[in-house]
């Protein structure tokens, strides 16, 4: 009787304890899809790297994702602005990152991490690429695998980023971008629990970009090499543009039939400001569902004058104009859209390799993918020596400690993260009002992190509290 008593009363307790998570996504032909749900995951998300290139600072133990406080803030804001993305350039594989993994995680807030840095041999060297593939530099990669995996909300990894820009950079740099896909792709195979996508990000250079993503997508010899999606930096649309005078029109015809999904992995022209986003409309529209949304560069503003909001030296934020605008652009989008899948996208097969898929002369049309650098085979198939894996983690603070200011200058009341089990979905106060009493969207977390319906549609959640009291029951019993 005393242990039974005893389990009674850890109950709250572990129930409260148990950490909800957003179920794991991946791709189906060129849709980004919920393993569970099956709804489709249309990318609504902002780039993010506070600091730019200097926050990334291994030396002194930092990036983007280390500071738990930072990144409650953060993801609060983000939660309120509608967005269910968002991509980070540089993260250090020796940190542990589960605090702020777990508050993005809590907010509904899947990540695309880009596993090179800025850092001499941490990235692909346009130049002369063979000299870059090497052991030391799949080890660091492999580090950011490794640190991230455990994440239900690591949406994916870029391999790499603008590595061509010109075609004279398009000669050997697609063979070896694919070389790292299929090291990262088989790394993923032998030493993670489900599959993470893999893909490039690439530059809106059209006289070399359908024969990037016609030559990343397609099927080589079933080697692994290929990208599960591709990425496309675009800063075409500008103030009140439209499809033809953006080129957005030649994009939807070039991608239409795309194997693999196509998103904006940056956007946002800054020529005209504050910037009114009136392409979102056009990219979340009917005209262009074949595509899976984009990423808005970027949040903070940093020296390109891109930013969402300030972040004041005393870590407290202001938000722009820019904020209000897109976010009202978020909060009129038709959800019922943008979540809908169909067999006729989910199905589409990448082509074989071929010559004929390559239309400039100056491209590569060599398909004959590196062989696995020296000493690399082994690291792949037995994993990197002592990674530093994170896990997630409960989530007890929820209220930001900084002030943030509306762009009316006025101080934001009522700041607060809506703990979700699903992806966030926009529909927030508009933050000019003053206040944030408007809670998130999505399917937030009950006590039992249970849902109905078949038990196949179960949160991870639902499954550790079943878990969990399925242990305690046992307990009593004997």
């Amino acid at each position: 009787m005393p242990s039974l008593i005893r389990s009674l009363v850890l109950l709250p307790a572990l129930l409260s304890s148990i950490v909800h998570a957003v179920n794991p996504v991946e791709v189906r032909g060129q849709d980004f899809v919920d393993t569970v749900t099956n709804k489709r995951l249309m990318i609504v998300g902002v780039d993010y790297q506070p600091g730019g290139q200097a926050g990334y600072k291994p030396t002194a133990k930092q990036d983007a994702l280390t500071d738990a406080d930072v990144c409650l803030r953060d993801a609060v804001v983000m939660q309120k602005l509608g967005v269910n993305t968002i991509r980070v350039y540089n993260v250090d594989p020796t940190l542990d990152h589960s605090e702020c993994m777990s508050i993005f995680n809590a907010a509904g807030i899947y990540l695309i991490l880009d596993v090179n840095s800025p850092l001499s041999g941490e990235s692909i060297n346009r130049a002369e690429p063979w000299t870059s593939y090497h052991k030391d530099y799949l080890t660091r990669i492999f580090g950011v695998v490794e640190n991230f995996k455990a994440f239900p909300n690591t949406l994916a990894f870029f391999a790499a980023n603008e590595v061509m820009n010109d075609l004279s950079t398009a000669e050997y740099n697609p063979m070896y971008i694919r070389a790292v896909q299929r090291d990262l792709k088989n790394y993923i195979k032998n030493h993670v629990d489900r599959t993470i996508p893999v893909g490039y990000s690439a530059a809106d250079v059209r006289e070399i970009l359908h024969d990037t993503w016609a030559y990343m997508q397609c099927s080589h010899n079933d080697d692994q090499s290929s990208s599960d999606f591709f990425g496309l930096n675009s800063y075409s649309w500008c103030g009140e543009g439209d499809m033809q005078s953006s080129g957005y029109t030649d994009l939807v015809n070039m991608f239409q039939n795309s194997a693999i999904p196509v998103f904006y992995s940056e956007y946002g022209c800054n020529k005209v400001q504050p910037r009114i986003f009136t392409e979102v409309e056009a990219l979340y529209g009917s005209q262009m569902t074949s595509l899976s949304g984009g990423l808005v560069y970027e949040y903070s503003q940093e020296e390109a004058d891109y930013g969402l909001v300030v972040i004041n030296e005393n870590g407290t934020l202001s938000l722009r104009e820019d904020f209000d605008n897109l976010q009202g652009q978020f909060n009129k989008l038709d959800l019922s859209l943008i979540q809908s899948t169909n067999a006729s996208s989910t199905n589409i097969q990448p082509p074989e390799c071929s010559m004929d898929l390559i239309t400039a002369e100056e491209f590569s049309k060599n398909f004959t993918i590196p062989a696995v650098c020296p000493g690399c085979a082994d690291i792949i198939k037995n994993g990197i020596s002592n990674p530093k894996n994170g896990k997630l983690v409960d989530v007890t603070d929820t209220k930001p400690k900084q002030a943030v200011y509306g762009s009316n200058g006025v101080q934001v009341q009522n700041l607060e993260l809506t703990k979700l089990t699903e992806a966030n979905t926009p529909g927030g106060s508009n933050f000019s009002s003053g206040t944030a009493s408007g809670t998130a969207s999505g399917t937030a977390a009950q006590p039992s992190a249970t849902k109905t319906g078949s038990a196949s549609s179960m949160s991870m959640g639902g499954w550790c509290s079943m878990i969990v009291l399925g242990a305690l029951l046992t307990a009593m019993l004997n």
